[in-house]
């Protein structure tokens, strides 16, 4: 009796560079509208700071 099992070899997954640009991107803004207090958009962005603000309210994630 033969018993021997043949295995396949796994062959790596190749990404294109715009998924990588494209999920660092998703990853940052995420950043931006869930956990964002102005450290990165300071005072000169007041206006977004509070739009991301006023986003996370709406998605109900605490922030104060």
């Amino acid at each position: 009796m033969d018993t021997a099992v043949e295995t396949a070899a796994v062959e790596p997954i190749q990404v294109p560079l715009f998924a990588w640009v494209a999920t660092a991107a998703a990853a940052f803004l995420l950043y931006l509208v869930l956990s964002e207090n102005g450290a990165v958009l300071a005072q000169s962005w007041h206006t977004m700071h509070e739009l991301f603000h006023d986003g996370r309210h709406f998605v109900a994630v605490p922030c104060h």
